[in-house]
């Protein structure tokens, strides 16, 4: 039976370490811990879970610290996991069966919590290549890949991620991306990472420029990240009001995009911000508002594109409830909002009590 190896970097991670490594304990033979500078109880933890421990100095290098860390290993696999990372589903048996198939890298599907400007928590799902064999690496300082001639699948491994309501995290890895970006300015997935960090941020006029650029150098197939990109360029767009940019980007990515929840329900957002704005101008737009959350809902929850858990479901239905209420249809309007409900969402539940 091969032998599996849990490989991390951390630092100050008091917080959330115990959590991580408490659930995910009994899938692993061996901890393999790496500090780049911890000065709380880190160590301590990784020491009651009788993990082995190094320590590598922080050189604004995620991969050179992946890289150390994946070193230490003596196991003929290793799962890579960061401490703000909590495993929700999935057993040893799922990751030797994994591996026994061979023939693949693996990739977890990672639950990440957000908040929406309005306060309402979120979140989003991602597949991240974690699972390796043996001697393979990682390259890239920050957003780090997974340098192998094996293809990517999917683990049987469900995670939650808390690391993005931390504060802090945007401006180390901005500064990281821009670094890179002075070596290499047309990388379009780095541009894609530097928008979207600033994006985050709500730095919406300093995104711009890198969401221009992302969308000149991006490949128009073969990229895991462009889809992500394009949706969150439009959303930019719509932060800055630049309605017209919009919608040439929404049109050029019709039929490409067609298939994505997040796409459509990114059109219906960015159309009802339009029309407030200027309702003369933009009344044309008004009907795509519906079309945009029925298509939604056609399409449902696909966890493979990665988007809003949600937009396939409950958010694109309360969204036309809120469309029926405010054009007087309070028939429909209850019908979605209890669709969205059904879901515990509790925006819903609020709308349904004033309607009834």
């Amino acid at each position: 039976m091969k032998t599996i190896g849990l490989v991390m970097i951390v630092k100050n991670e008091g917080r959330s370490l115990e959590k991580c490594l408490s659930r995910i304990k009994q899938l692993v033979d061996e901890i393999y811990i790496t500090d780049t500078g911890s000065t709380d109880n880190t160590l301590e933890i990784a020491e009651k879970y009788h993990a082995h421990v190094s320590r590598f100095v922080w050189k604004n290098d995620f991969s050179a610290a992946r890289n150390f860390a994946l070193s230490q290993s003596s196991c003929d696999w290793n799962l890579v996991l960061d401490a703000d990372e909590y495993l929700v589903s999935g057993k040893r048996k799922d990751l030797q069966s994994f591996i026994e198939k061979g023939g693949f890298v693996g990739a977890i599907q990672r639950h990440d919590s957000y908040k929406e400007e309005n306060g309402e928590l979120s979140r989003s799902i991602a597949y991240i290549t974690r699972l390796l064999p043996r001697d393979t690496w990682f390259e890239g300082r920050i957003h780090e890949q997974v340098v192998s001639p094996l293809p990517i699948a999917p683990l049987p491994l469900v995670f939650d991620h808390d690391g993005y309501l931390q504060e802090g995290k945007g401006e180390r890895n901005l500064e990281i991306l821009l670094d890179e970006l002075r070596e290499d300015p047309e990388d379009p997935y780095i541009l894609y990472q530097a928008a979207r960090t600033l994006w985050l941020m709500k730095d919406y006029a300093r995104a711009d420029g890198y969401f221009e650029n992302f969308y000149r150098f991006v490949p128009d197939s073969g990229t895991g990240y462009r889809t992500s990109g394009v949706i969150s360029y439009i959303y930019n767009l719509m932060g800055l009001k630049k309605y017209e940019t919009g919608f040439k980007i929404i049109k050029n990515e019709a039929e490409r995009l067609a298939s994505y929840a997040d796409y459509h329900f990114a059109c219906g957002t960015f159309y009802t911000q339009a029309i407030f704005s200027d309702v003369q101008r933009y009344v044309n737009y008004l009907p795509r508002i519906e079309s945009s959350y029925m298509r939604c809902l056609e399409i449902g929850e696909v966890p493979e594109h990665e988007g809003v858990y949600g937009n396939g479901s409950f958010k694109a239905a309360y969204n036309l409830g809120v469309w029926y209420e405010v054009n007087g249809d309070v028939k429909k309007a209850l019908n979605y909002y209890r669709k969205a409900q059904s879901k515990g969402y509790q925006l819903a539940k609020e709308r349904i009590k004033k309607l009834m």
